[in-house]
């Protein structure tokens, strides 16, 4: 049997850098070449970026993409990697785009993958199934293509697949054991969500035993505006044998010697309708040479504890949102409390102490522990620290206007606000703000006050999870031998606003221990009234809950981006009508 040693480049895109996504692709071809890799292949939209959203409209940008594969064969070509084929991702257009008045029915923009070797293009793929749910809008953008691609790389028959087509059975995979392929490759965009490898590793061995093929799964990693990639690329054998698995939340080589079925002739010629899809052939003319020395081992990497799985996204997250666009430092206040310690601790991991500036910003209600806790995180992750006392501007502004009650705590917030966002005009750091996903949930901010930011790295993170990750990364430090980042105080103390003498959260919202169940059931799950009721959450509590999260949607719709890690984010995953008389009765 041919053994081929694949080379799957788990990498970090950013979208709309051709030009540095083909370098990226060069580089990593490279490294692959000289480790001895006789096939690579690079994540969906990997020359673009994924997901491009509404630029694949751009008629500019679908003929940039295409000049770009061109040109990226060519160069591979001169760079003396011209032997190796390298698969691609990346944006094609056979028709105008669907929203023109000149569209072409089954033509249009395609989620594309190219074949590249010796300076040109063997085979492009077009992605067959197009996901239209959570965060995909592949329906809007794209046309599925009616055909696999099987090209025969050193006397294997290989099969191309993009992404969505793994999730759904038949299609591609059933066809792929049609036409006898030995190896399936799938490059993917696949964005993180808790527990999701979980899935990943069961889903790809019902398609390899589905296809009767190895499946090579490669998937990019990085941060792209709320969605975070964690890579977890891995082969699994037609037998469902996990023979290699990458690290999570990293770029990474993962290579691999696989064992695979010699081709053989089709039973049927090009071109032969299967399964609803047509199957065309092509064939590699000559492949690097047998690797000499020992076999190669990408080894498999063992899944982390939930709270690091996710600590790890948030910190890539901001990091690639900080990075990409090119931000040069992070400002945040600082309360004391345990969602502005998690922030805070969260952005030196991904940018460093240096760049995070840490502001205090007290009022005549902030506690003396708030004060010193503030400064006890600074001292702890070495991150720049201010202190701006707001009382004197909250007075100026009592001074010359009647407010009082619910008012005068607003005012408090939205002068924090004015004082991060004056930082951030002078000295041009992005402000992170620090509500986590139960606050936004209930509507517990104040707009254009502790709302006001560029990002917020734990938007979509329950109040409960953010004391298991205050707690997780503390121990973590401590099995390090290094200063756990966030007071113990923050983690113990009854979290409040300190808005008013003596306030709590416990004073206008249920314990978050009761609150959390029923909002994760609301918006995660889509459960109604009767289906939390028999899930054991007492009538009243739930009616008050869903009463505050119905009207708060005005709110979450001016909310900053932050990183996705749940299975129905705020924004990107969950989007209702502003204006909506539904309710959910008592």
């Amino acid at each position: 049997m041919p053994t081929l040693r694949l080379a799957l480049c788990q990498v970090d895109p950013t979208v709309g850098d051709l030009a540095g996504n083909a370098e990226l692709v060069r580089a990593w071809s490279r490294k692959a070449a000289d480790a001895g890799a006789q096939l690579a292949l690079f994540p969906e939209l990997m020359l673009t970026g994924y997901p491009v959203e509404d630029l694949v409209f751009r008629r500019s940008f679908v003929a940039a993409s295409k000049a770009a594969l061109e040109r990226l064969a060519a160069d591979l070509a001169t760079d003396g990697l011209g032997e190796l084929p390298v698969l691609v991702g990346y944006l094609d257009a056979d028709g105008p785009p669907q929203v023109s008045s000149d569209a072409e029915p089954g033509r249009g923009a395609r989620n594309a993958a190219a074949l590249l070797h010796r300076g040109g293009v063997v085979a492009r793929y077009f992605k067959h199934h197009l996901p239209n749910y959570g965060v995909f809008d592949e329906d809007r953008y794209f046309v599925p293509g009616d055909t696999l691609n099987v090209v025969r790389i050193g006397g294997v028959d290989v099969a191309l697949t993009i992404c969505e087509d793994l999730w759904q059975a038949g299609g591609p995979f059933a066809v792929a054991r049609q036409a006898g392929v030995g190896l399936v490759l799938n490059i993917n965009g696949s964005p993180y969500e808790l527990n999701k490898d979980d899935v990943r590793l069961p889903l790809v061995r019902r398609r390899a035993a589905e296809a009767g093929a190895t499946i090579a799964y490669v998937n990019m990693v990085g941060g792209q505006d709320e969605l975070v990639y964690d890579g977890d690329s891995m082969i699994v054998s037609a037998d469902g044998t996990l023979l290699a698995r990458a690290p999570q939340f990293v770029e990474h080589l993962l290579l691999h010697d696989v064992e695979l079925p010699a081709a053989r002739e089709p039973a049927g010629g090009d071109g032969e309708l299967a399964g609803g899809m047509r199957v065309a052939r092509a064939e590699v003319d000559g492949i690097p040479p047998a690797p000499t020395g020992g076999p190669a081992a990408g080894g498999v990497i063992e899944p982390v504890a939930d709270e690091a799985e996710v600590w790890q996204a948030l910190v890539l997250g901001l990091r690639d949102y900080v990075n990409k666009n090119r931000f040069p430092s992070v400002v945040l206040g600082l309360s004391g409390g345990i969602d502005s310690a998690v922030s805070a601790a969260i952005a030196v991991d991904a940018l460093g102490p240096d760049r995070v500036v840490g502001v205090s910003l007290p009022s005549q209600h902030s506690s003396e522990h708030s004060r010193s806790d503030a400064e006890d995180l600074a001292k702890r992750t070495g991150l720049d620290y201010r202190i701006q006392p707001i009382q004197p501007m909250v007075d100026a502004f009592l001074a010359g206007m009647s407010l009082s009650g619910v008012t005068v705590e607003n005012l408090q917030a939205r002068v924090r606000g004015v004082i991060l966002m004056a930082l951030s005009n002078q000295e041009g750091h992005l402000v992170l703000t620090t509500g986590n996903k139960s606050e936004l949930a209930v509507g517990y901010s104040t707009l254009y006050g502790d709302s006001v930011g560029g990002y917020n790295p734990v938007k979509d993170v329950w109040k409960t999870l953010i004391w298991r990750l205050a707690k997780w990364r503390n121990a973590d430090a401590e099995r390090r031998g290094e200063t756990p980042p966030i007071p113990e105080s923050s983690i113990g103390k009854p979290p409040s606003a300190e808005l008013s003498p003596g306030q709590l959260d416990s004073d206008t919202l249920p314990d978050y221990d009761v609150l959390d169940p029923i909002l994760i059931g609301y918006v995660d799950g889509d459960l109604g009234r009767d289906g939390l009721i028999e899930s054991g959450h007492d009538p009243a509590i739930v009616d008050r809950v869903l009463r505050m999260v119905d009207t708060a949607e005005y709110k979450r719709r001016q909310s900053a981006p932050g990183t996705k890690i749940s299975m129905k984010a705020f924004g990107r995953d969950r989007r209702l009508p502003i204006t909506n008389r539904w309710r959910e009765h008592g």
